[in-house]
């Protein structure tokens, strides 16, 4: 199937892109003497000591992504990102509507899908954008908040279409790989619901951070799994 082809490639890359996206940063962060001198000298606000946030927690994505050159690298991959994203739940609707047999019907996956593209987008697009204004800040969170929400609840309902459609779709897929991104889904939903009063309350930074880079290591390990679960198609 042509869908089967084209969710396999975009997939790949809304795995990639990001991946590379925040540890380019990363890396640009700590390594900021590198720069020195040249044309893509690290803002300050961007330096930093050696760190591996997965581990310590002592940086978040945001201070090393919102400067320049940082976000050189940021914003426009993950608007390539939301773009891609936008395709990849276009293209799961379609296929889902050709195993059912039916056309036209839009599925609440690909609704919540593109609504979490969106928010991806704008995040990207206000992230930096420095204005000292309390409700400006609190957008901000609410909008990052409601990528993550409607990504979970997107991949969740994906899943849950696939799983009903198991025995249509078993000579196409892993079905080990279902199981997979089933576990990985309910891993993300329960730990966003256990690190809820954490988030809300002041302090633990280092613990903030950390969840912060390993919890979207995790959504975007979803599509590596989607890339693994379909079958090639010769």
């Amino acid at each position: 199937m042509l869908e089967i082809t084209q969710i396999r490639k975009l997939s790949l890359w809304i795995f990639l892109i990001p991946l590379i996206a925040i540890n380019l940063c990363l890396f640009i962060t700590i390594n900021y003497s590198l720069f020195e001198n040249t044309i893509f000298q690290v803002d300050h606000i961007g330096r930093s000591a050696f760190t591996i946030p997965y581990l310590d927690g002592s940086l978040s994505i945001s201070r090393a992504s919102r400067t320049y050159p940082a976000f050189l690298i940021f914003k426009p991959g993950m608007i390539l990102t939301s773009v891609l994203l936008f395709f990849y739940w276009k293209k799961n609707n379609e296929l889902i509507n050709k195993f059912n047999n039916i056309s036209g019907k839009i599925y609440k996956f690909k609704t919540f899908g593109v609504l979490s593209a969106i928010f991806l987008s704008i995040h990207a697009l206000l992230l930096g954008v420095d204005i000292d204004i309390k409700i400006f800040k609190l957008l901000r969170r609410v909008i990052l908040l409601s990528f993550i929400i409607f990504e979970i609840i997107a991949q969740g309902l994906l899943v849950y279409n696939f799983y009903k459609l198991k025995e249509k779709i078993n000579s196409f897929c892993r079905p080990l790989l279902l199981r997979i991104k089933i576990l990985l889904v309910f891993t993300l939903a329960s730990v966003a619901i256990a690190s809820l009063p954490i988030l809300v309350t002041k302090g633990n930074v280092h613990f903030k951070h950390a969840l912060e880079w390993n919890y979207f290591i995790g959504v975007i390990f979803f599509y590596l799994l989607t890339r693994l679960f379909w079958k090639k198609i010769d």
